[in-house]
C-alpha cells in the first residue's frame, strides 16, 4: 500500500504544478495582445482538456485496490506525457 500512497502523492504534486503553469499561462495571456490572446486561449483549452484528463486517471488510481491500481500507472503516465507535450507545444509558440 506505501508504494501506491506514494506513487498517488507524486503525482498529487505533479497535477498541482501543471494547475499552476496553465493559471501561469492564463496570466500571460491576459497580458497579451489581441491576436495573441486567441493563440493563448486555444492552447489553454488544449491544455486544459489534458490536465483534466490526468485528473481523472489519477481519481481512478486513489479509488483502485492494491492489486488494481499498478495497471493504472501506464495510463497515468500517457495522460502526463500528453499533458508535458501539450505544454512544451505551448510554451514553444509564445517563446
Amino acid at each position: 500500500m506505501e508504494k501506491k500512497e506514494a506513487y498517488q502523492e507524486k503525482m498529487e504534486a505533479q497535477l498541482k504544478e501543471w494547475n499552476a503553469k496553465i493559471e501561469e499561462l492564463k496570466a500571460r495571456a491576459r497580458q497579451a495582445a489581441a491576436e495573441a490572446k486567441i493563440q493563448y486561449q486555444e492552447q489553454i483549452e488544449t491544455l486544459r482538456t489534458k490536465y483534466d484528463v490526468a485528473q481523472a486517471k489519477l481519481r481512478e488510481l486513489r479509488t483502485a485496490g492494491e492489486g488494481a491500481w499498478e495497471d493504472l500507472t501506464a495510463g497515468i503516465e500517457n495522460a502526463w506525457n500528453d499533458l508535458k507535450n501539450a505544454w512544451d507545444t505551448a510554451v514553444s509558440k509564445f517563446k
